[in-house]
């Protein structure tokens, strides 16, 4: 059973995954710190509430008491998410496909999907159809 650990741990995917779960934990930090600091501030700023996570939304309830929406943290929590993957995908996802394009292209390498036939239209099929009935109705 140790061995079995001892070869899925030392794999390299694993080892992989294990790097990218680290760095993509610190880099959402670095963002999260970038948008509570700038861009929430910056969006209170503009609708004069201070900051994102003053927007609070506060309904009494039936017993009397007082239930607080604080809209503002879903807010933060949303543009966090936003800045992330659109970081995440113009920084590393687009440069790594148009490198691997590039990579193709010098290698002669060509798209299977340019390699497949097309196929026929709606209205082509309808048109054989047509055809094949009334060659079977000659017959």
């Amino acid at each position: 059973m140790i061995k079995g650990f001892k070869e899925f741990i030392l794999r390299g995917n694993v080892i992989d995954l294990a790097v990218a779960v680290v760095i993509g934990a610190a880099f959402t930090a670095i963002v999260n710190a970038i948008v509570q600091g700038f861009i929430n501030p910056l969006i209170g700023f503009v609708f004069q509430i201070g900051d994102l996570t003053n927007l609070n939304l506060s309904v009494p309830t039936i017993f009397g008491g007082i239930a607080t929406f604080e809209f503002g943290s879903i807010l933060v929590a949303v543009i966090n998410f936003l800045a992330v993957a659109a970081i995440v995908y113009f920084v590393f996802v687009f440069p790594m496909n148009r490198w691997k394009e590039r990579a193709a292209a010098r290698a002669g390498v060509t798209d299977a999907a340019s390699e497949e036939p097309k196929l026929p239209t709606e209205q082509e099929l309808l048109v054989q159809i047509r055809d094949l009935l009334e060659r079977q109705n000659e017959a």
